[in-house]
């Protein structure tokens, strides 16, 4: 089994938590110092960063959001000054309600070291050479695979998302022996080889680091069968770092995070309260080496469990379980988390008013699609049936704009649907 660092992956339970307090402690002096919310919400709960002496004190800290994050908007939650910023990103695609992420030279740093600790967890090394086939945008991910993939000493092709034939040519041109992507890019690209009768066993392909998306283990038979690799999962999100948070090692038995730059919990999402290991709840992350933009008790949406059992590849650092539902009302598609209101947004502007309506999630033949289904009432009822179908052809062009891929439009009787419930995840994982 290889380790990236062995020393710190393999700490004992009490060095792990001494080098939290520690880190944790600095990281609150830090954020009270210089982000106007955090002291704000600190006092409110009377608390100062020096009252920190163990995990009991830590947990009177309020929880924050993404909604608190974007009413901070762009860089009111920065613990740095911008001077010493060297990268921005953006968590959503929605921006008339962003959010802006910072990261240090020693952020893009730390961000090699997990993406380092992923790669030589699944066995990739400095002989291996790793295909990134996602977008290179405005959002983080794949920039931090590609600067964990260089500390190894790996030979990087930044491919992005592009043709699936593209992909192939370069991945047999190449010899890529490692591909990350999305789970649904994957089992596309398995498709298009069938179609250009190309033998993935005469290909390069070791592995497959897959993420941004939840993928079930019949997902990850049929990758691995057809692709003759090994699949593991990687998790992260752009408020923390991005891929790099937690990853599967070859035991597949639950994905690390690396307690040294995060502090997990598991709560309630509906009374707040901390939950025991084991049981099922929202995963909390607090961020305690992050300079630019530190996250205390961030509440990710996300459902989980922790695992604080040491792992049989020898690996201390606990395990969450594989990530396939969410307590909020984020539903992720094709790599890219969408809300509810980020829909109804453009539905309102080509409505001129909120039209009842539902998104309806698939996947059919590993590609997830997307409906919006709309009740037809007088703000879409036009006598002309022209009329109507531009009206569908608007809204169609814009979601599609606005997400990068076909949207499906429909408009349906009063009645189709039940309008408490926005969302229908039809995908099934486990």
């Amino acid at each position: 089994m290889e380790f990236w660092d062995k020393k710190i992956e393999c700490m004992s339970r009490d060095e792990i938590k001494q080098v939290q307090l520690e880190k944790l402690q600095a990281t609150l002096n830090r954020v009270y110092k210089n982000v106007r919310h955090y002291r704000k919400i600190f006092r409110e709960v009377d608390f100062m960063p020096e009252d920190l002496s163990t995990f009991s004190d830590f947990k009177r800290l309020p929880f924050i959001t993404r909604r608190d994050l974007s009413e901070n908007y762009p860089y009111d939650m920065f613990a740095v000054p911008l001077r010493e910023v060297v990268r921005l990103h953006t968590a959503s695609i929605n921006f008339e309600d962003p959010i802006v992420i910072g990261f240090t030279q020693n952020d893009i740093n730390n961000w090699a070291e997990l993406m380092a600790r992923n790669f030589t967890a699944v066995g990739i090394s400095k002989d291996d050479v790793v295909q990134i086939a996602l977008n290179f945008g405005i959002t983080t991910g794949p920039f931090g695979i590609q600067v964990g993939a260089e500390k190894i000493g790996a030979s990087v092709i930044p491919m992005s998302s592009g043709k699936f034939s593209a992909q192939i040519k370069i991945m047999r041109d190449f010899r890529t022996t490692v591909l990350v992507s999305t789970p649904t890019l994957a089992l596309s690209l398995v498709r298009e080889m069938e179609d250009m009768n190309i033998d993935p066993q005469k290909l390069s392909l070791k592995y497959g680091v897959f993420g941004s998306e939840p993928w079930s283990e019949t997902t990850r038979d049929e990758i691995e069968t057809k692709m003759h690799i090994t699949a593991t999962d990687t998790y992260g999100m752009t408020e923390l770092f991005g891929p790099g948070v937690a990853w599967e090692c070859p035991e597949k038995n639950g994905l690390h995070i690396a307690e040294d730059h995060f502090i997990p919990e598991i709560i309630d999402p509906i009374t707040l309260e901390s939950l025991p290991e084991g049981s099922e709840g929202e995963l909390v992350l607090t961020s305690i080496s992050k300079e630019a933009f530190p996250l205390i008790r961030f509440r990710t949406g996300d459902l989980s469990r922790i695992d604080y059992a040491p792992c049989a590849c020898g690996r201390t650092h606990c395990r969450i379980s594989r990530i396939f539902k969410r307590c909020d009302d984020v539903i992720v598609v094709r790599g890219m988390a969408i809300t509810p209101e980020q829909i109804g947004q453009v539905l309102s502007r080509v409505s001129g008013g909120q039209p009842v309506s539902q998104i309806v999630v698939e996947r059919s033949d590993g590609q997830d699609q997307m409906t919006v289904m709309i009740e037809i009432s007088d703000l879409n009822f036009f006598d002309e049936m022209k009329k109507q179908r531009r009206f569908v052809e608007q809204l169609h062009r814009e979601l599609s704009e606005l997400l990068g891929w076909e949207v499906v439009v429909r408009l349906v009787e009063p009645g189709t649907f039940n309008p408490d419930e926005k969302v229908m995840d039809k995908r099934q994982f486990q």
